[in-house]
């Protein structure tokens, strides 16, 4: 058995307003992250005033992402565009972070580059998998986004110090999470592709069409 959840916006009421809380918090989010980048960016990250807006701009960012999916789901608003623009303005926005602390120096250019490698793999994983069923979010997986988010913010944040050595600590959790919750969703999503309902219907139908013939052709169905 794989850790295997229905997804509730399979097929969504047509009744469902595109324009919706979670939606507008969706484009929100995406809207804020060009904001962020300048605010981070800003006088090559010396000004510490910028840095604060910028960490702010994060944090409020971040809070919209665990709310708008929760809501969409506890309140049947899910929609097509919320299901494609939620991720894509996630990874945006942790995209743009990542990319904007190596720039400025603050952050090895090899963990913005595993961190990034691992969020576009997960991403074409879910597109592989995606008509068999969805995966749901391991303890890893939610792990990591807490912790991968904490440490970009004590990153952002312009801190010395002891709070400055600190930061490293939970960077590196994070990129340990990061790769070990990468990991499993490999594991599960070739473990799903194998044992699906999809699957199972096609194994069952190349079994009942049985061995190829002796002409040479053969039945395949797809899965």
């Amino acid at each position: 058995m794989t850790d295997v959840a229905p997804d509730p916006a399979a097929t969504p009421p047509q009744s469902v307003k595109l324009v919706n809380l979670p939606n507008a918090l969706t484009v929100l989010r995406l809207l804020v992250v060009p904001v962020f980048a300048v605010l981070l960016l800003q006088d090559d990250g010396l000004d510490d005033r910028d840095r604060y807006w910028a960490t702010l701009v994060f944090g409020l960012a971040i809070i919209t992402d665990r709310y708008d999916g929760m809501i969409a789901r506890k309140t049947g608003q899910v929609t097509e565009f919320g299901k494609l623009a939620d991720p894509i303005a996630d990874k945006a926005l942790t995209g743009t972070a990542l990319i904007g602390l190596s720039i400025l120096g603050l952050l090895p250019w090899w963990v913005t580059i595993v961190v990034l490698v691992r969020e576009v793999g997960v991403t074409v994983l879910r597109f592989w998998v995606i008509r068999h069923g969805v995966i749901a979010a391991s303890r890893g997986g939610k792990a990591k986004t807490v912790v991968q988010s904490l440490a970009i913010a004590l990153y952002i944040l312009p801190l010395t110090g002891v709070l400055a050595s600190a930061r490293w600590w939970v960077m590196a959790a994070a990129v340990l999470l990061t790769v070990l919750s990468g990991l499993d969703y490999v594991y599960r999503a070739v473990t799903l592709r194998r044992t699906s309902a999809r699957a199972m219907r096609a194994a069952a139908a190349r079994r009942a069409a049985g061995p190829s013939t002796g002409t040479g052709t053969r039945t395949d169905t797809a899965a």
